[in-house]
């Protein structure tokens, strides 16, 4: 029986100029992340993760904490979130000011997101539909990995939430996509299972390693 840790990177650098680097924040929450694996004995055999500048400063900080020795990472362009500013240019936002407030921001994304749900006919980067294709394929690769091992996926809350979605569904639906990626919290742990019969969630969203730690929960 193998194992799949999804890792969700730690917190970007939101509203700088480079908001795929992690932020000081990021790093610590990663960090705490590796401690707490080290502590529970719980090790990867591999190590997976996006093309994303996060996603790789996360899998270092983390497997350093942790004190894995794994082979060379390998990259999965697949495990890389949706284009979250594409959607956000295609519909402009319904706030005045030029810096929105997190409540506007969260409320434009919201609505913009749904809208690109929904598969209107506009010039988006990737269409929903062709986003959870490519994380279904990338969780078949990795399920293929994970036979009797474990495997680290490093990679975003909208992967994630797609991958538990199938998971829990059967197919993935967007309904539930949408809750599961809400709440998503920034280094959290979701566990899967690889079986004879398929993937089984044994956690979701684990965030415990933060427990305790002024400001260390966040969720952008």
């Amino acid at each position: 029986m193998g194992q799949i840790l999804l890792v969700r990177h730690g917190q970007a650098s939101f509203g700088s100029e480079n908001y795929d680097a992690l932020s000081p924040l990021g790093f610590e929450q990663s960090a705490y992340l590796g401690a707490a694996l080290n502590a529970r004995r719980i090790e990867a055999d591999l190590v997976v993760h996006g093309t994303m500048r996060r996603h790789r400063e996360t899998a270092e900080t983390c497997a350093r904490s942790a004190g894995w020795e794994t082979p060379e990472p390998i990259v999965d362009a697949g495990w890389d979130e949706f284009d979250f500013l594409s959607v956000l240019a295609v519909h402009p936002p319904a706030h005045a000011t030029e810096e929105p407030t997190k409540a506007e921001f969260q409320l434009w994304f919201e609505e913009a997101t749904a809208a690109w749900i929904e598969g209107e006919d506009r010039p988006y980067a990737e269409t929903f539909a062709g986003f959870n294709t490519r994380v279904h394929d990338a969780l078949e690769r990795t399920r293929a990995l994970a036979v009797d091992a474990t495997v680290a996926v490093f990679t975003s809350g909208g992967p994630i939430a797609w991958a538990v979605s199938e998971v829990l569904s059967g197919a993935g639906t967007a309904d539930l996509w949408t809750r599961l990626n809400r709440m998503a919290v920034n280094a959290a742990l979701t566990r899967l299972v690889a079986g004879t019969r398929g993937l089984n969630l044994l956690s979701y969203n684990d965030q415990s390693h933060l427990d305790g730690i002024a400001g260390a929960v966040t969720y952008r």
